[in-house]
């Protein structure tokens, strides 16, 4: 079968579908990647196919500021959010997209939930449509303000919707708001943390101390902002560890650096092990592997869907959410202090890590997929 994966061209969207990916392909498919050129080192890191369509965020970022105005990272409302997501990058990735797709002729396009395009090609294709869920269920305003953008796009196009079939979850249900209904076509998939297939580890040793893992992911580490958080946590008796953005680099940091590690982009499977205490702005992939790991978390939610991912960390009891105007280094140390020091807090983690270990896993999933189709 012919399996299509459809993303977004940032990290914390495309890396989710990477372990589905290495399923079907183990499973004897052929399975390709659809999504910007700048992402082919990491499609291709995986040992997959890159189908490259459409351009890199920081284009779709200056076209949504030159028609609207806004900056749908840092200021996530729904009408922003779907312009990005379901507007602009559609207009933009849309033709090169239906038309570099033409010969791989996809038997079944599979996408993450923030991912337009790739539903796009499947109404044309007329081939069925596996949404994967990498975070907490998103609020209805902005998955309905992203769906009806989205269908006047397939409109323009003379297109019917696509007929998303199922619904592929990596949030542990334990974590999931109350009142929430499990769509048609739901099944819970094991998240991972991302690694790179075939790499031999290079783990940190693991410290006499308690080790903080600093990482604001690959967008949102800016220096000016994690300068005065690191200084603080620096002066704690912990190993505290920092992955550095992928623009970013240790000078730019106005910290002792002998009381800090820097690392580059770095697998999290690769990162957590021997880690107390997960210090990040709550990307979902972040999150999940630290939840995966047993691992409790402090959030400082930062734009896109972080606050989502916080609230509900928070209401788990899985660490602590400080959200903005509360993100000083003193308040930071104060929540790794308490964090480090409360057993009912690891308690829950590990209580969820067990829940999510019993997910089905992503060769289970892919056997699933494969009945259904």
């Amino acid at each position: 079968m012919r399996i299509l994966f459809s993303s977004v061209p940032q990290h914390g969207h495309l890396l989710p579908l990477f372990p589905l990916a290495r399923a079907f392909a183990g499973r004897g498919h052929d399975v390709a990647v659809l999504t910007a050129e700048g992402m082919r080192p990491v499609v291709e890191q995986q040992g997959l196919r890159l189908l490259p369509a459409g351009p890199m965020p920081e284009a779709l970022f200056a076209e949504i500021a030159r028609r609207i105005g806004a900056d749908p990272a840092h200021d996530p409302r729904p009408d922003t959010v779907a312009e990005f997501f379901a507007g602009t990058r559609v207009d933009l990735s849309a033709d090169e997209a239906l038309e570099v797709t033409k010969g791989f002729a996809p038997e079944l396009v599979v996408v993450e939930a923030c991912d337009y395009v790739g539903p796009l090609v499947a109404a044309a294709a007329g081939v069925p449509v596996a949404t994967l869920m990498f975070g907490p269920p998103m609020p209805p305003p902005f998955t309905e303000a992203m769906d009806a953008m989205a269908q006047g796009r397939h409109e323009q196009r003379g297109l019917a919707p696509a007929d998303r079939r199922w619904v592929l979850d990596t949030w542990p249900s334990s974590m999931t708001a109350q009142g929430w209904r499990k769509p048609q076509g739901w099944s819970p998939l094991r998240p991972e943390a991302f690694r790179v297939p075939g790499e031999a580890s290079e783990k940190l040793p693991v410290p006499g101390r308690p080790r903080v893992l600093v990482t604001f992911g690959t967008y949102f580490g800016e220096p000016a902002k994690l300068s005065p958080l690191l200084r603080g946590l620096s002066e704690e008796d912990a190993d505290v560890v920092v992955t550095l953005g992928l623009s970013t680099n240790p000078e730019e940091f106005a910290v002792d650096g002998e009381r800090v590690t820097f690392v580059g982009f770095t697998p999290l499977e690769d990162l957590l092990d021997g880690v107390d205490v997960v210090v990040t702005h709550g990307g979902a992939g972040t999150t999940s592997a630290a939840l995966q790991k047993g691992v409790p978390l402090v959030v400082l939610p930062q734009g896109a869907d972080q606050f989502f991912q916080a609230e509900r960390v928070a209401a788990a009891g899985a660490g602590v959410a400080l959200l903005p105007p509360a993100q000083t280094p003193e308040a930071l140390v104060d929540a790794v202090r308490g964090v480090l020091a409360d057993a009912g807090i690891k308690q829950n983690v590990t209580t969820i890590a067990a829940e999510i270990a019993a997910m089905p896993s992503a060769d289970e999933v892919a056997a699933m997929l494969e009945e259904g189709r």
